[in-house]
Protein backbone atom coordinates (compact mmCIF):
# COMPACT_ATOMS: atom_id res chain seq x y z
CA UNK A 1 0.00 0.00 0.00
CA UNK A 2 1.33 3.40 -0.96
CA UNK A 3 2.04 5.77 1.83
CA UNK A 4 -0.15 8.84 1.98
CA UNK A 5 1.54 12.08 0.96
CA UNK A 6 2.43 14.37 3.82
CA UNK A 7 -0.11 17.03 4.64
CA UNK A 8 0.83 20.47 3.37
CA UNK A 9 2.12 22.91 5.90
CA UNK A 10 -0.51 25.37 7.03
CA UNK A 11 -0.23 28.65 5.20
CA UNK A 12 -0.29 31.91 7.07
CA UNK A 13 -3.08 34.40 6.81
CA UNK A 14 -2.46 36.74 3.86
CA UNK A 15 -3.28 39.67 6.15
CA UNK A 16 -0.51 38.68 8.57
CA UNK A 17 2.12 40.41 6.44
CA UNK A 18 0.79 43.87 7.29
CA UNK A 19 3.93 45.03 9.05
CA UNK A 20 6.11 47.40 7.02
CA UNK A 21 9.71 46.51 6.22
CA UNK A 22 11.64 48.11 9.08
CA UNK A 23 14.92 47.20 7.38
CA UNK A 24 14.48 49.94 4.79
CA UNK A 25 16.42 53.18 5.37
CA UNK A 26 13.27 55.28 5.05
CA UNK A 27 11.59 53.31 7.82
CA UNK A 28 14.63 53.66 10.08
CA UNK A 29 14.76 57.41 9.45
CA UNK A 30 11.05 57.72 10.25
CA UNK A 31 11.55 55.83 13.53
CA UNK A 32 14.46 58.07 14.54
CA UNK A 33 12.48 61.23 13.75
CA UNK A 34 9.35 60.07 15.59
CA UNK A 35 11.33 58.95 18.64
CA UNK A 36 13.21 62.26 18.73
CA UNK A 37 10.01 64.30 18.47
CA UNK A 38 8.33 62.27 21.23
CA UNK A 39 11.41 62.71 23.43
CA UNK A 40 11.30 66.46 22.85
CA UNK A 41 7.63 66.63 23.78
CA UNK A 42 8.17 64.59 26.96
CA UNK A 43 11.19 66.66 27.92
CA UNK A 44 9.24 69.90 27.50
CA UNK A 45 6.35 68.49 29.53
CA UNK A 46 8.66 67.48 32.38
CA UNK A 47 10.69 70.70 32.40
CA UNK A 48 8.30 72.36 34.81
CA UNK A 49 8.94 69.52 37.28
CA UNK A 50 12.69 69.00 36.96
CA UNK A 51 13.78 72.30 35.47
CA UNK A 52 16.60 70.57 33.53
CA UNK A 53 15.48 70.53 29.90
CA UNK A 54 18.69 69.34 28.22
CA UNK A 55 19.37 66.61 30.74
CA UNK A 56 15.82 65.35 30.49
CA UNK A 57 15.92 65.54 26.68
CA UNK A 58 19.19 63.59 26.47
CA UNK A 59 17.98 60.92 28.88
CA UNK A 60 14.57 60.48 27.23
CA UNK A 61 15.99 60.55 23.70
CA UNK A 62 18.57 57.87 24.47
CA UNK A 63 15.94 55.60 26.01
CA UNK A 64 13.36 56.03 23.23
CA UNK A 65 15.88 55.74 20.40
CA UNK A 66 17.43 52.55 21.75
CA UNK A 67 14.02 51.03 22.41
CA UNK A 68 12.53 52.02 19.06
CA UNK A 69 15.52 50.89 17.00
CA UNK A 70 15.78 47.57 18.82
CA UNK A 71 12.05 46.96 18.31
CA UNK A 72 12.44 47.78 14.61
CA UNK A 73 15.45 45.47 14.26
CA UNK A 74 13.62 42.61 15.97
CA UNK A 75 10.47 43.06 13.87
CA UNK A 76 12.61 43.33 10.75
CA UNK A 77 14.23 39.96 11.42
CA UNK A 78 10.97 38.34 12.48
CA UNK A 79 8.86 39.72 9.61
CA UNK A 80 9.10 36.59 7.37
CA UNK A 81 8.20 34.35 10.31
CA UNK A 82 5.32 36.59 11.37
CA UNK A 83 3.93 36.58 7.83
CA UNK A 84 3.55 32.78 8.01
CA UNK A 85 1.43 32.92 11.16
CA UNK A 86 -2.25 33.59 11.52
CA UNK A 87 -3.32 37.20 11.91
CA UNK A 88 -4.03 36.75 15.63
CA UNK A 89 -0.77 34.95 16.40
CA UNK A 90 1.22 37.39 14.28
CA UNK A 91 -0.20 40.41 16.10
CA UNK A 92 0.22 38.92 19.57
CA UNK A 93 3.78 37.85 18.76
CA UNK A 94 4.71 41.29 17.44
CA UNK A 95 3.18 42.97 20.50
CA UNK A 96 5.05 40.55 22.74
CA UNK A 97 8.32 41.39 21.00
CA UNK A 98 7.71 45.11 21.52
CA UNK A 99 6.84 44.74 25.22
CA UNK A 100 9.71 42.32 25.73
CA UNK A 101 12.16 44.75 24.15
CA UNK A 102 10.87 47.54 26.39
CA UNK A 103 11.36 45.30 29.42
CA UNK A 104 14.91 44.32 28.44
CA UNK A 105 15.98 47.91 27.71
CA UNK A 106 14.40 49.16 30.94
CA UNK A 107 16.10 46.49 33.00
CA UNK A 108 19.46 47.14 31.36
CA UNK A 109 19.16 50.87 32.07
CA UNK A 110 18.16 50.26 35.68
CA UNK A 111 21.01 47.88 36.46
CA UNK A 112 23.53 49.97 34.55
CA UNK A 113 22.41 52.96 36.64
CA UNK A 114 22.85 50.97 39.84
CA UNK A 115 26.39 50.05 38.79
CA UNK A 116 27.18 53.62 37.76
CA UNK A 117 25.89 55.11 40.98
CA UNK A 118 27.84 52.52 42.97
CA UNK A 119 31.06 53.62 41.29
CA UNK A 120 30.30 57.26 41.99
CA UNK A 121 29.33 56.55 45.56
CA UNK A 122 26.22 58.75 45.24
CA UNK A 123 23.10 58.93 43.05
CA UNK A 124 23.88 60.67 39.73
CA UNK A 125 20.28 61.63 39.03
CA UNK A 126 20.53 60.30 35.48
CA UNK A 127 19.17 56.81 36.13
CA UNK A 128 16.07 55.47 37.90
CA UNK A 129 16.47 54.41 41.50
CA UNK A 130 13.31 52.33 41.92
CA UNK A 131 13.00 49.30 39.69
CA UNK A 132 9.25 48.71 39.82
CA UNK A 133 8.39 52.41 39.49
CA UNK A 134 10.50 52.56 36.35
CA UNK A 135 9.75 49.17 34.76
CA UNK A 136 5.98 48.83 35.19
CA UNK A 137 4.98 52.20 33.66
CA UNK A 138 7.33 51.55 30.75
CA UNK A 139 5.72 48.16 30.10
CA UNK A 140 2.25 49.68 30.29
CA UNK A 141 3.15 52.51 27.92
CA UNK A 142 4.98 50.12 25.59
CA UNK A 143 1.91 47.85 25.37
CA UNK A 144 -0.40 50.78 24.59
CA UNK A 145 1.91 52.42 22.04
CA UNK A 146 2.78 49.06 20.46
CA UNK A 147 -0.88 48.10 20.18
CA UNK A 148 -1.79 51.43 18.61
CA UNK A 149 1.12 51.17 16.16
CA UNK A 150 0.18 47.63 15.13
CA UNK A 151 -3.43 48.72 14.67
CA UNK A 152 -2.30 51.61 12.47
CA UNK A 153 -0.09 49.34 10.36
CA UNK A 154 -2.96 46.85 9.96
CA UNK A 155 -5.51 49.48 8.90
CA UNK A 156 -3.03 51.08 6.48
CA UNK A 157 -2.19 47.69 4.97
CA UNK A 158 -5.87 46.75 4.62
CA UNK A 159 -6.57 50.04 2.87
CA UNK A 160 -3.68 49.45 0.47
CA UNK A 161 -4.82 45.86 -0.05
CA UNK A 162 -8.37 46.97 -0.87
CA UNK A 163 -7.01 49.48 -3.39
CA UNK A 164 -4.89 46.76 -5.01
CA UNK A 165 -7.85 44.35 -5.17
CA UNK A 166 -10.02 47.03 -6.72
CA UNK A 167 -7.32 47.82 -9.26
CA UNK A 168 -6.93 44.13 -10.11
CA UNK A 169 -10.69 43.85 -10.56
CA UNK A 170 -10.58 46.82 -12.91
CA UNK A 171 -7.76 45.21 -14.88
CA UNK A 172 -9.70 41.93 -15.15
CA UNK A 173 -12.78 43.83 -16.30
CA UNK A 174 -10.68 45.64 -18.89
CA UNK A 175 -9.11 42.37 -20.00
CA UNK A 176 -12.52 40.72 -20.36
CA UNK A 177 -14.03 43.67 -22.23
CA UNK A 178 -13.95 43.11 -25.97
CA UNK A 179 -16.32 45.64 -27.47
CA UNK A 180 -19.13 43.87 -29.33
CA UNK A 181 -18.89 46.13 -32.37
CA UNK A 182 -15.12 45.47 -32.61
CA UNK A 183 -15.67 41.70 -32.55
CA UNK A 184 -18.60 41.98 -34.98
CA UNK A 185 -16.63 44.11 -37.43
CA UNK A 186 -13.56 41.87 -37.16
CA UNK A 187 -15.56 38.74 -37.90
CA UNK A 188 -17.25 40.40 -40.87
CA UNK A 189 -13.84 41.47 -42.20
CA UNK A 190 -12.45 37.97 -41.79
CA UNK A 191 -15.53 36.48 -43.49
CA UNK A 192 -15.02 38.79 -46.46
CA UNK A 193 -11.32 37.95 -46.66
CA UNK A 194 -11.98 34.20 -46.74
CA UNK A 195 -13.43 34.70 -50.23
CA UNK A 196 -10.97 37.27 -51.58
CA UNK A 197 -7.71 36.65 -49.70
CA UNK A 198 -7.65 33.42 -47.67
CA UNK A 199 -4.04 33.93 -46.56
CA UNK A 200 -4.80 37.32 -45.01
CA UNK A 201 -7.96 35.86 -43.45
CA UNK A 202 -5.85 33.19 -41.76
CA UNK A 203 -3.44 35.82 -40.44
CA UNK A 204 -6.37 37.88 -39.15
CA UNK A 205 -7.79 34.87 -37.30
CA UNK A 206 -4.39 34.24 -35.69
CA UNK A 207 -4.12 37.89 -34.65
CA UNK A 208 -7.62 37.84 -33.19
CA UNK A 209 -6.82 34.63 -31.29
CA UNK A 210 -3.63 36.20 -29.89
CA UNK A 211 -5.55 39.30 -28.82
CA UNK A 212 -8.24 37.23 -27.14
CA UNK A 213 -5.67 35.02 -25.44
CA UNK A 214 -3.98 38.06 -23.93
CA UNK A 215 -7.08 40.06 -22.95
CA UNK A 216 -9.25 37.22 -21.68
CA UNK A 217 -6.61 35.10 -19.94
CA UNK A 218 -5.71 35.45 -16.26
CA UNK A 219 -2.54 37.31 -17.17
CA UNK A 220 0.09 38.93 -15.01
CA UNK A 221 -0.69 42.39 -13.64
CA UNK A 222 2.70 43.59 -14.90
CA UNK A 223 4.32 42.64 -18.21
CA UNK A 224 7.25 43.73 -20.34
CA UNK A 225 7.04 46.76 -22.61
CA UNK A 226 7.77 44.51 -25.58
CA UNK A 227 4.69 42.44 -24.79
CA UNK A 228 2.52 45.54 -24.44
CA UNK A 229 3.75 46.94 -27.77
CA UNK A 230 3.11 43.61 -29.49
CA UNK A 231 -0.48 43.49 -28.20
CA UNK A 232 -1.04 47.04 -29.47
CA UNK A 233 0.39 46.11 -32.88
CA UNK A 234 -1.91 43.07 -33.05
CA UNK A 235 -4.87 45.34 -32.38
CA UNK A 236 -3.65 47.72 -35.09
CA UNK A 237 -3.35 44.92 -37.67
CA UNK A 238 -6.93 43.83 -36.99
CA UNK A 239 -8.27 47.36 -37.30
CA UNK A 240 -6.11 47.90 -40.40
CA UNK A 241 -8.00 45.14 -42.20
CA UNK A 242 -11.28 46.92 -41.53
CA UNK A 243 -10.25 50.53 -42.15
CA UNK A 244 -7.68 49.88 -44.86
CA UNK A 245 -5.87 52.96 -46.16
CA UNK A 246 -7.93 55.22 -43.90
CA UNK A 247 -5.78 54.14 -40.95
CA UNK A 248 -2.09 54.90 -40.63
CA UNK A 249 -0.17 54.26 -37.42
CA UNK A 250 3.31 55.72 -37.15
CA UNK A 251 5.43 53.97 -34.52
CA UNK A 252 8.44 55.73 -33.03
CA UNK A 253 9.32 53.44 -30.15
CA UNK A 254 12.74 52.13 -31.14
CA UNK A 255 14.43 53.93 -28.26
CA UNK A 256 12.34 52.17 -25.62
CA UNK A 257 13.89 49.36 -23.52
CA UNK A 258 11.89 46.24 -24.47
CA UNK A 259 12.26 44.55 -21.07
CA UNK A 260 10.92 47.48 -19.02
CA UNK A 261 8.09 46.46 -16.69
CA UNK A 262 4.69 48.12 -17.21
CA UNK A 263 1.09 47.41 -16.11
CA UNK A 264 -0.75 45.19 -18.57
CA UNK A 265 -3.07 46.77 -21.18
CA UNK A 266 -1.46 50.18 -20.86
CA UNK A 267 -1.06 51.15 -24.51
CA UNK A 268 -3.74 49.13 -26.30
CA UNK A 269 -6.71 51.02 -24.77
CA UNK A 270 -5.11 54.33 -25.81
CA UNK A 271 -4.65 53.05 -29.37
CA UNK A 272 -8.23 51.77 -29.37
CA UNK A 273 -9.56 55.17 -28.30
CA UNK A 274 -7.34 56.99 -30.79
CA UNK A 275 -8.68 54.88 -33.65
CA UNK A 276 -12.29 54.83 -32.48
CA UNK A 277 -12.58 58.54 -31.59
CA UNK A 278 -10.03 60.06 -33.95
CA UNK A 279 -9.81 57.98 -37.15
CA UNK A 280 -13.10 56.15 -37.60
CA UNK A 281 -15.30 59.32 -37.62
CA UNK A 282 -13.13 60.86 -40.39
CA UNK A 283 -14.20 59.88 -43.90
CA UNK A 284 -10.69 60.43 -45.21
CA UNK A 285 -9.10 58.72 -42.22
CA UNK A 286 -5.91 59.92 -40.56
CA UNK A 287 -2.69 59.06 -38.77
CA UNK A 288 -2.19 57.88 -35.19
CA UNK A 289 1.27 58.56 -33.81
CA UNK A 290 2.83 56.47 -31.04
CA UNK A 291 6.07 57.93 -29.68
CA UNK A 292 8.15 56.42 -26.88
CA UNK A 293 11.21 57.81 -25.14
CA UNK A 294 13.39 56.72 -22.22
CA UNK A 295 15.61 59.20 -20.37
CA UNK A 296 16.86 59.81 -16.82
CA UNK A 297 15.27 56.62 -15.53
CA UNK A 298 11.80 57.54 -16.82
CA UNK A 299 9.69 56.35 -19.76
CA UNK A 300 7.28 58.52 -21.71
CA UNK A 301 4.65 57.16 -24.11
CA UNK A 302 2.59 59.52 -26.25
CA UNK A 303 -0.40 58.56 -28.41
CA UNK A 304 -1.74 61.31 -30.70
CA UNK A 305 -4.68 61.31 -33.11
CA UNK A 306 -6.55 63.90 -35.17
CA UNK A 307 -9.67 65.48 -33.64
CA UNK A 308 -12.90 65.29 -35.66
CA UNK A 309 -14.67 68.65 -35.31
CA UNK A 310 -18.05 67.15 -34.55
CA UNK A 311 -16.61 64.76 -31.94
CA UNK A 312 -14.92 67.37 -29.76
CA UNK A 313 -17.61 68.04 -27.08
CA UNK A 314 -17.41 64.69 -25.28
CA UNK A 315 -15.07 61.72 -25.10
CA UNK A 316 -16.58 59.35 -22.50
CA UNK A 317 -14.57 56.38 -23.75
CA UNK A 318 -11.36 58.33 -23.38
CA UNK A 319 -12.15 59.39 -19.82
CA UNK A 320 -12.92 55.83 -18.72
CA UNK A 321 -9.71 54.43 -20.21
CA UNK A 322 -7.59 57.29 -18.89
CA UNK A 323 -8.98 56.99 -15.36
CA UNK A 324 -8.27 53.25 -15.37
CA UNK A 325 -4.71 53.73 -16.66
CA UNK A 326 -4.05 56.57 -14.21
CA UNK A 327 -5.16 54.45 -11.22
CA UNK A 328 -3.07 51.46 -12.25
CA UNK A 329 0.03 53.56 -12.83
CA UNK A 330 -0.42 55.16 -9.42
CA UNK A 331 -0.75 51.72 -7.84
CA UNK A 332 2.45 50.39 -9.44
CA UNK A 333 4.44 53.65 -9.23
CA UNK A 334 2.88 55.65 -6.35
CA UNK A 335 3.57 59.35 -6.71
CA UNK A 336 6.00 58.82 -9.61
CA UNK A 337 3.73 58.43 -12.66
CA UNK A 338 1.49 60.85 -14.53
CA UNK A 339 -1.07 60.91 -17.33
CA UNK A 340 -1.42 64.19 -19.22
CA UNK A 341 -3.94 65.08 -21.92
CA UNK A 342 -3.54 67.86 -24.48
CA UNK A 343 -6.22 68.88 -26.97
CA UNK A 344 -5.08 71.75 -29.20
CA UNK A 345 -8.06 71.55 -31.55
CA UNK A 346 -6.31 69.63 -34.32
CA UNK A 347 -4.72 66.79 -32.35
CA UNK A 348 -5.54 64.91 -29.16
CA UNK A 349 -2.44 63.75 -27.26
CA UNK A 350 -2.20 61.45 -24.26
CA UNK A 351 1.21 61.16 -22.60
CA UNK A 352 2.14 58.57 -20.00
CA UNK A 353 5.18 59.24 -17.81
CA UNK A 354 6.42 56.55 -15.41
CA UNK A 355 9.68 55.12 -13.98
CA UNK A 356 11.84 52.72 -15.96
CA UNK A 357 11.92 49.40 -14.10
CA UNK A 358 13.98 46.77 -15.98
CA UNK A 359 13.10 43.11 -15.85
CA UNK A 360 13.17 39.85 -17.84
CA UNK A 361 10.34 39.14 -20.27
CA UNK A 362 9.07 36.63 -22.76
CA UNK A 363 5.97 36.74 -24.91
CA UNK A 364 4.09 33.69 -25.95
CA UNK A 365 2.18 35.23 -28.86
CA UNK A 366 3.18 36.04 -32.38
CA UNK A 367 6.46 37.81 -33.03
Amino acid sequence: MNAEPPAPAPAGDERSSYLPDFCQPRAVLAIVLVASLVALVLALARQSVSGELWTELARTSAYLLWTALLCAALLCRARPWLARQSLRNSTLSALGMIVGTVAVVSECIYWFGRSWDARLGAPSGLFPTEQAAFLLPNLFIGAIVGGLALRYFYVANEWKRSVELEARARVRALQARIRPHFLYNSMNTIAALTRTDPARAEEAIEDLADLFRFTLAESRPQISLREELEVARIYQRIEQLRLGSRLTVRWDVGALPPNAIVPGLLLQPLLENAIGHGIEPLQEGGTVTVVGRAADGMISLEVANPVPRRARPARPGNRMALDNIRQRLELVFPGRASVTVQDDGDAYRVTLHFPLVPGPAAFGGKQ
